[in-house]
Parts: C-alpha cells; sequence; structure tokens
C-alpha cells in the first residue's frame, strides 16, 4: 500500500463517525437526503450518496432519526429530523469529540 493511500484509508476512519455526529446535529431542523449531502459537503464532511442514505436509515431504525414523506411537490421527498434520543446522542458524541480533540491537541508533536 502507498502512503497516500494509507492516509486516505486513515482519513475515512477519522472520518466516519464525525459524519453520524454531523447528520445528528444538522438535522435538528428538518431535511432530506440530497440537501443533507450538499450542506455536508459544504461543511467540510465529504460523503456519497451510497454512504449517507444507509446512515440515515441505520439511525432512523436506532431510533436517533424520525422521518416523513411529504408528498406536497411534483417529487415526494422523506424528510428527516433529529429524534430526542438522537439529540442526546449528539451532545454526548460533541462532548467526547472535544474531549479526543482536547488529548490529540495535547500530545507532543514530532518536528
Amino acid at each position: 500500500m502507498s502512503e497516500t493511500e494509507a492516509l486516505e484509508t486513515h482519513l475515512q476512519e477519522l472520518r466516519r463517525g464525525t459524519v453520524v455526529l454531523a447528520c445528528l446535529r444538522l438535522l435538528a431542523s428538518p431535511g432530506y437526503g440530497y440537501g443533507l449531502l450538499e450542506d455536508l459537503a459544504a461543511r467540510g464532511f465529504d460523503t456519497d450518496a451510497n454512504t449517507l442514505y444507509p446512515l440515515l436509515r441505520r439511525l432512523e431504525k436506532q431510533g436517533h432519526l424520525v422521518s416523513e414523506w411529504n408528498t406536497d411537490e411534483a417529487r415526494p421527498r422523506k424528510f428527516y429530523r433529529t429524534s430526542p434520543a438522537g439529540g442526546r446522542l449528539a451532545a454526548a458524541l460533541t462532548a467526547d469529540f472535544h474531549a479526543i480533540s482536547a488529548a490529540v491537541a495535547a500530545l507532543p508533536e514530532k518536528d
């Protein structure tokens, strides 16, 4: 494995959990999948539909998101929002993320 490939693998692992946290926080206001993809990308969380939609279904199944269909437009859209349980999970993940970030910042850096 090349150094670039190794870096990409590790970056993907590092970002995986942050996408969950970002979705839970962004969906405090209702949103639909494609709009969420755009919002995530605009905020530096690059992901694709093949990753996002299974994640949304999994979070909904776990009770962290709720959804409803909007059929008022020509094309029905499924809107998601963070449930109360999802809000509690987002708060816990945010606190842990800050603790991990502080711990990493305190590590010595090699010149």
